[in-house]
């Protein structure tokens, strides 16, 4: 069966605040981005409820509405907006090739990686029943909502602990369940949860399930490992914090990355190791994983793709 192929300008892969704010600023350029959305248009912020700290919302928003604001922006301005799913990608030659749903392969000049991550999950199904009532992967955006609260945090790393007194700051308690004997966490990040009052770290502690009234999360129960000693532990947050998974997974042999499979920019850009093609949002942020910071590295992408396009014609003419 003979393959479709299509060329394009600037190929954007992914739909979260990096592709749409790539694909707005690539449209007004002029480089008529064409964006496939991937498996989950919109990204990990279609997963959540209310978001209350995007510059330009004041009365909050709720992250699939936001999703759709951007949609609407970039469309506006001509991005042909596609649902479709990057399966492979050939770097090799001076034009990029990705193949979109196993089928078609478009040839492009200019390539933006705008394909997330996933946070890492449980695998519990009470996770998933009460994921945006009580249940959350990300202490900084939802925080906020269990002001005064009881709030339990599952994790041992850097990111569990940094999060772990985040929320201590703004909860009544904090429960830090770690299941092993010890914290995996830099001796520092260490030091600042047991120096804070109301974290309670319980270790060789798993979660077996999270407790909720069909509406909310009203607790976790929990079994120790040690001693096979089963308890309830009333709480009204739940949040995940064992790390996340990077949607790179098609770039590997291509694209710099680090042993997670983050992206690896180029300091102060979004430029990967391959000429003309560039990387935002979180595929290459492990540190701040945040909507705004995500639509800034979007910007930078598209403002160096078309950048990169400029000199090309300047060369091509000259």
């Amino acid at each position: 069966m003979l393959q479709e192929t299509e060329h394009v300008q600037c190929l954007i892969i992914g739909s979260g605040p990096a592709g749409y704010t790539a694909a707005i600023y690539a449209a007004r350029a002029d480089l008529k981005p064409v964006l496939y959305t991937g498996i989950v248009p919109g990204g990990q912020l279609t997963q959540t409820t209310e978001v209350e700290n995007f510059p330009g919302y004041p009365g909050g928003i709720m992250g699939p509405e936001m999703m759709e604001d951007f949609r609407k922006q970039a469309e506006r301005f001509g991005t042909d907006i596609r649902f479709g799913y990057a399966t492979s990608v050939d770097f090799s030659g001076p034009l990029h090739k990705v193949v979109i749903d196993e089928h078609k392969t478009i040839i492009a000049d200019t390539v933006i990686v705008a394909t997330g991550a996933s946070a890492k999950w449980l695998g519990l199904e009470s996770e998933q029943k009460y994921n945006g009532f009580g249940v959350s992967a990300c202490a900084v955006c939802d925080g906020f909502f269990f002001k005064g609260q009881d709030v339990a945090i599952v994790g041992a790393g850097d990111t569990a602990a940094e999060e772990a007194t985040y929320l201590a700051k703004l909860c009544r308690k904090v429960h830090v369940l770690v299941r092993r004997d010890e914290f995996r966490a830099s001796k520092a990040m260490q030091a600042r949860v047991l120096d804070t009052a109301n974290i309670e770290i319980h270790y060789n502690t798993e979660t077996k399930e999270i407790v909720g009234d069909g509406q909310n999360v009203t607790g976790v129960h929990v079994v120790n490992n040690k001693t096979g000693e089963e308890k309830t532990i009333p709480v009204t947050g739940f949040f995940v914090a064992i790390g996340h998974k990077p949607n790179t997974d098609i770039f590997k042999g291509w694209l710099d990355m680090d042993e997670t499979g983050y992206l690896i920019t180029k300091p102060g850009t979004a430029q990967t190791n391959i000429e003309g093609v560039f990387a935002c949002g979180d595929a290459q942020d492990k540190i701040y994983r945040q909507a705004v910071t995500a639509a800034g590295t979007g910007c930078m992408a598209a403002l160096e793709a078309e950048r990169y396009l400029a000199e090309k014609e300047y060369e091509t003419a000259h």
